[in-house]
């Protein structure tokens, strides 16, 4: 899965979970060896808000692909911000 310039994320467990509780995630990525007692709230949350959710290799594939230059179990691509703001 490659990310595009234009697209946020937030990288982390902390962070990814703050996000999907608040609605904000549209893709939920995770690391395949990440530990299932950590990921496993992450799931949760996304399977009740109908986030599609992507696995990647390890958490060094995924810290590298989003460069952190650390392991990372989660990232979370948000979903775009529409200003509705009425003129």
């Amino acid at each position: 899965m490659k990310n595009t310039a234009a697209e946020k994320q937030v990288v982390g467990l902390k962070e990814s979970k703050r996000a999907l509780l608040k609605g904000q995630v549209k893709r939920l990525i995770i690391a395949e060896d990440a530990q299932d007692h950590v990921i496993e709230p992450l799931l949760q949350i996304a399977r009740q808000n109908s986030v599609e959710v992507f696995y990647v290799d390890s958490m060094k594939a995924l810290g590298k692909q989003y460069g952190i230059g650390l392991k990372a179990a989660a990232v979370a691509i948000l979903k775009d911000v529409v200003d509705e703001t009425p003129l």
